[in-house]
């Protein structure tokens, strides 16, 4: 009785590790296209039709892309690309309304307008992303 039950516990075992994730690691950095500073805070949005995921921008300009943890990579495919960049909330008794005011260009915002395509496959490890600086300064912003 007792070899049946190891049998059994080695079977799921093996089982069990043919389960792993396909994903590949993927890491990268955020910078802006004009002087290759980092970008220092937001969110890297990777999706597909039916796939979305995230990766939270550092300090550094640097991420690491989770699908369903923190740092567990992507599927392979191809992915649109979009990133929301470091903003300033700007205080409502300045203003007659709270307005936000975000460091990259709007058109990164969102997968349709940014044209970014990354295809993720098994030999891809470090991504470097060049964002444009948003057109209307601060001081523009505000005037609105």
């Amino acid at each position: 009785m007792t070899r049946l039950i190891s049998c059994c516990v080695l079977l799921v075992l093996i089982v069990l590790s043919g389960c792993g994730s396909n994903n590949v690691g993927v890491s990268g950095k955020v910078i802006f296209s004009d002087d290759g500073s980092p970008l220092t805070c937001g969110v890297v949005h990777f999706a597909t039709d039916t796939f979305q995921a995230t990766g939270t921008i550092k300090e550094d300009g640097t991420f690491v892309m989770g699908s369903f943890g923190e740092r567990d990579g992507l599927p392979v495919g191809t992915y649109q690309v979009s990133i929301l960049g470091a903003s300033e909330l700007l205080p409502a008794e300045k203003l007659e309304d709270e307005k936000v005011y975000s460091f990259i260009d709007p058109k990164w915002e969102s997968p349709l307008t940014s044209d970014l395509t990354i295809t993720i496959d098994k030999s891809t490890s470090n991504i470097v992303i060049k964002v444009d600086r948003n057109p209307i300064t601060k001081e523009q912003f505000l005037l609105q």
